[in-house]
């Protein structure tokens, strides 16, 4: 069986240093055994925005952008949950819950598809614990223009 640490060196990834919040708000709450992680945006390594994760799918920004930007929040997830329990390894129980919001056109119905780039790496790093429910929605828009945000809940130790 492989580690956290592992599977993310597998996907050929690394853990981006937890965001601090821009706004009113903090990134994540602990309640008791849930942390609930605030909504998080597809910030790269470099804490930005790439190009192509900034817009509206189904007009600047292209299915396969849009779900490489979903994985970037779902990293970004995973180390606001670290920041939080110390050790995602020991730390985390099982993802309970993400919550995807899309930046896109109307007419746009891929929505679900986009989304599966969140849910599949929380899978490929968590193993059975990332399974999740799950919302999605389509948006008119998202802090800083950016393509997607995720929230999640998840059980902690």
């Amino acid at each position: 069986m492989s580690t956290v640490k592992e599977r993310l060196e597998s996907l050929g990834l690394t853990l981006p240093k937890a965001a601090a919040p821009v706004a009113n708000y903090v990134p994540f709450v602990r309640s008791g055994n849930l942390v609930v992680v605030s909504g998080q945006i597809c910030f790269g390594a470099d804490g930005k925005l790439g190009a192509g994760h900034v817009g509206k799918l189904g007009a600047e920004v292209s299915a396969e952008d849009g779900i490489a930007a979903a994985r970037l929040c779902a990293l970004n997830v995973l180390a606001q949950v670290e920041a939080a329990v110390g050790d995602l390894e020991r730390g985390v129980v099982q993802c309970v819950r993400l919550g995807g919001f899309i930046n896109c056109v109307p007419s746009f119905s891929g929505i679900a598809g986009i989304m599966n780039g969140a849910s599949d790496l929380m899978v490929a790093v968590l193993g059975d614990r990332g399974r999740h429910t799950r919302s999605t929605v389509g948006v008119a828009e998202l802090p800083l223009d950016a393509a997607v945000e995720v929230e999640a809940m998840f059980e902690v130790r």
